[in-house]
């Protein structure tokens, strides 16, 4: 299946999405959360709580220096005597994950979210847990970009990107079925979402080949031929 425009085999990968502000807030239910959302802050359900790191300007101890100069040296042409928004870090680190840095990037969200701990941030980077998710999956550390995207599903229910992704990674480990229900959510989330819907296609036609293959072995005699027939068309894609 195909993942950002590259077609893969039939046990491939679904679409995986760099999901930035504006794609996350197409289906919030909440105003507040929408607003704090293109902020650059997440409130936690129940909390109401600000994010201060997103808006104020950053305690000499928090360690956005550091920080700094170390996406300055995995990013030499960027000026980082400014110090970075967390929307400037963010970005950084999703171009990094689009250039195939994988293990790079991973490091800078680790250190942010040390940071963040130390400094006592309230609320859920939805960004860099995303984002963190990406870097796992693309390292092949499925069973951790499962639970992360999990975790993103359990906090932030109303976005579809989670559960698409979190289909794709069960589609990587044959779990079809799972599969199908985690596009589900993202449906319900939003009927709208294009990426969900063709992966939700791709999902059926893989359960359709599953399926015809299990009759196949059970003396179907039409079965083996429809099995052949729909894997051609999912390795077409």
């Amino acid at each position: 299946m195909p993942t950002r425009g590259i077609h893969q085999p039939v046990q491939g990968i679904l679409y995986v999405l760099p999901t930035r502000c504006k794609s996350v807030l197409r289906n919030l239910r909440s105003p507040l959360l929408a607003m704090a959302l293109l902020m650059g802050f997440v409130i936690v359900p129940g909390a109401f709580a600000q994010d201060k790191l997103f808006n104020d300007a950053p305690e000499k101890d928090g360690g956005w220096q550091g920080l700094a100069n170390l996406l300055e040296a995995l990013a030499p042409s960027a000026d980082t005597s400014i110090p970075l928004t967390p929307s400037e870090i963010t970005d950084r680190i999703a171009a990094m994950l689009d250039q195939g840095k994988n293990q790079e990037a991973l490091n800078i969200i680790e250190k942010r979210e040390a940071q963040r701990k130390a400094s006592g941030a309230v609320g859920t980077d939805v960004q860099l847990l995303f984002l963190k998710g990406r870097a796992l999956a693309a390292l092949n550390r499925h069973d951790e970009a499962i639970a992360t995207y999990r975790s993103m599903t359990v906090l932030f229910p109303e976005l579809p990107e989670p559960w698409n992704n979190l289909a794709s990674e069960y589609t990587k480990q044959g779990k079809l079925d799972m599969a199908r229900d985690a596009l589900q959510m993202a449906l319900t989330a939003d009927p709208n979402y294009a990426t969900a819907r063709a992966n939700m296609g791709e999902v059926q036609l893989m359960l359709a080949q599953r399926s015809f293959h299990e009759a196949a072995t059970l003396g179907s005699s039409s079965a083996h031929d429809k099995a052949s027939e729909i894997k051609k068309v999912i390795l077409q894609k």
